[in-house]
């Protein structure tokens, strides 16, 4: 066999491996809870979860799991050992992830072959300290300690990042949301790519940030969604459709996902 025929069997035999491991779908867990004591139609979990459910199912090569964590005799870590990738929605999720031991391992474990993470709202929080670190190392950012800071107000969200798959389809809008702001983010500063960006206290605060973790994974993460009404946004069902889809390495359409829901599936049930 010659150089050249060697060549092209090589790049046909790479071409179909990729082909195939594109072929296998990539499981997706969505991991939330009940009441958090909030009042309703803020925290709204499960709903919350359901809606983004919704958005990927136009998306291929998909599969996705929702689980309520506070639910009996559901095996949490089992599944994360089979997932591509997470989304935690749900209180205090800093130190969910930290307060047992094998959960802790298990998402190590996911974070270490390169799986994706997403965090939304109170889930990228903790009241107490010692979760923080732990968590910025899967996610990058952290709503954590005594230190913590929120507002509720009406604000122009900015796209900070145009150029990343990200903001594909998304412009400035206003929003009125409850933000966690300056947040906590892992070091060196820098590695963190502001996302979305809003004016508190007369200056921009990043509020949706991704970050390409040095095992070769990918996190993001958005502090707003407090109240359960803004899933009606499209920016918002997009900013975090394409977030999650990010982190799990799934194509972006360059004009934006498609994210229709109708009136109902905004209802609480």
């Amino acid at each position: 066999m010659n150089l050249r025929l060697l060549l092209t069997t090589l790049a046909a035999v790479v071409w179909l491996a990729t082909q195939c491991d594109a072929g296998s779908p990539k499981r997706l867990v969505l991991l939330g809870q009940g009441p958090d004591g909030h009042p309703p139609r803020t925290h709204e979990y499960m709903a919350g979860l359901r809606i983004l459910a919704k958005c990927f199912q136009e998306v291929r090569g998909l599969e996705i799991t929702t689980i309520r964590v506070d639910a009996p005799s559901r095996d949490v870590e089992k599944v994360l050992a089979e997932a591509d990738g997470i989304v935690l929605f749900l209180a205090e999720g800093a130190k969910w992830t930290q307060q047992d031991s094998q959960r802790a391992e298990a998402l190590a474990k996911l974070a270490a072959r390169g799986g994706g993470m997403a965090g939304l709202h109170w889930a990228i929080g903790t009241k107490q300290t010692k979760p923080i670190q732990p968590f910025l190392n899967l996610f990058g950012g952290c709503h954590g300690g005594a230190d913590r800071k929120y507002k509720v107000l009406e604000a122009v969200a900015q796209v900070a990042d145009h150029k990343h798959p990200i903001a594909n389809g998304i412009s400035h809008f206003k929003v009125k949301d409850e933000f966690y702001y300056e947040l906590k983010f892992i070091q060196p500063k820098g590695s963190i790519t502001p996302v979305l960006q809003v004016t508190i206290d007369d200056r921009p605060q990043t509020v949706a940030w991704c970050w390409e973790r040095p095992d070769g994974g990918r996190s993001f993460g958005f502090s707003g969604l407090h109240f359960h009404e803004n899933w009606g946004l499209p920016e918002y069902r997009r900013l975090v459709a394409q977030g999650v889809l990010w982190t799990l390495k799934l194509p972006v359409p360059e004009k934006g996902l498609a994210v229709p829901v109708a009136e109902d599936d905004l209802l609480l049930k």
